[in-house]
Formats: structure tokens, sequence, C-alpha cells
């Protein structure tokens, strides 16, 4: 254990004031997105950015192209939070038979993502990265429209994201997504009422 934490804190002291920015922000977004307020897109802007550049530089090439991705989907999301008029998007759920189908069809997207890129990088964790990557798609999507369930998805993401980026020497990183864990919890109980504190109606998608 202790050697452990000697890592930890060796790592940690090693990392760059460009991912320093880059978790704070991210923070920034998280929180704010599950206050649903507008203002996260802003912070995912500039926090992705950042993180395409430190992703290039530790060989995660699904990563840059995600957070290339992240980029458009910040303005995105922007537009779709502040509506006409600006004018609040609500909050709506899924139930079933979308969720089984999209899971499918991502794992289906990550498997064949992975072989196809398996013949030009040879990386350890190649396939973690498009599985991440895939899911992370169609969640963003999910969060832009405001479906509740997005957060369940970020769960897992976050989990097995916080395992590969300490894998790769990313601690800060590592530690934001670890955070990320439980506020898509906390993020998934907000959205579960409605501006005035009620429980949403649950729809059929």
């Amino acid at each position: 254990m202790q050697n452990f934490v000697d890592q930890l804190i060796q790592e940690l002291s090693a990392q760059s004031y460009l991912e320093l920015v880059a978790v704070v922000l991210a923070l920034f977004y998280v929180f704010l997105a599950a206050r649903q307020n507008s203002w996260c897109w802003p912070c995912a802007l500039v926090s992705t950015a950042i993180y395409s550049y430190l992703f290039w530089e530790v060989t995660l090439p699904f990563h840059v192209l995600l957070n290339g991705y992240y980029i458009v989907m910040a303005i995105y999301g922007w537009r779709q939070w502040r509506g006409p008029s600006s004018q609040v998007l609500e909050v709506s759920s899924w139930r079933g038979k979308p969720h089984l189908l999209c899971i499918t069809l991502l794992i289906v997207g990550g498997l064949l993502l992975s072989k196809a890129a398996s013949s030009i990088f040879d990386e350890q964790y190649l396939y973690l990265d498009a599985f991440i990557t895939v899911f992370s798609v169609f969640t963003t999507v999910l969060v832009a429209h405001k479906v509740r369930e997005n957060w369940l998805y970020w769960i897992i993401i976050d989990g097995a994201s916080a395992y590969l980026f300490f894998a790769k020497g990313l601690v800060l990183t590592s530690l934001l997504f670890v955070l990320y864990t439980f506020f898509a919890i906390y993020a998934y109980m907000q959205w579960g009422k409605d501006s005035s504190g009620n429980k949403i109606t649950m729809v059929e998608s």
C-alpha cells in the first residue's frame, strides 16, 4: 500500500500544469451539467481542446478523435440547452428497447473499430480505448438532448476511463474520472427532478 501511495505522489508531482487546467475545467463542466447549467459547455470546449493535445502525446488515438468530437458537441450542446429564445430544454427519459438496441450496436461498433485499428496501432489498451470512445460518442448525444439515462452510461465509462488513464500515466486525469463517477450518480438523481424539485415524468421512447 505504501508503495502505491509513494508512486501516486511521485506521478502527481510530474503532472503538467496544462493537465491541471484541463482537469479543473472538466470538473466545472460536470458540476454545471449536473445542475443543468448551460455554461458547462464552454468549460467542456476548452477542457477537451487541451485533452486533444495531451492524449496525442500519450498515444491514445481514439481519445484524440473523441475529444475533437467533444469540441463540436460542446457547441451543439450549448445551442441545444439554450434553445430558441433561451427556452430551457426539459429532461426526458428512455426505457427498455432503445437502450438494448443502442448497447448492442455500440458493442459491435467497438469491436469493428478496434479490429480495424489493430493493423495500424500496436497498443496494449487499444480495445479499451475503442470501446470507451464509441460509448462516449453516443452518450454525449444523450447529454446534449438531456436524456436522463446518460448518467448511467457515464458511470461505467468513467470507471473504465479512470483505469485507462492511470495505466497511461495521466494520474490527475485518472482521479478526475473517479470523481466523475460520483458526479454521474449525483447528476442522475438531480435529473430525476424538474426545476420545481418534483420527479420528472418517465416517458417511453
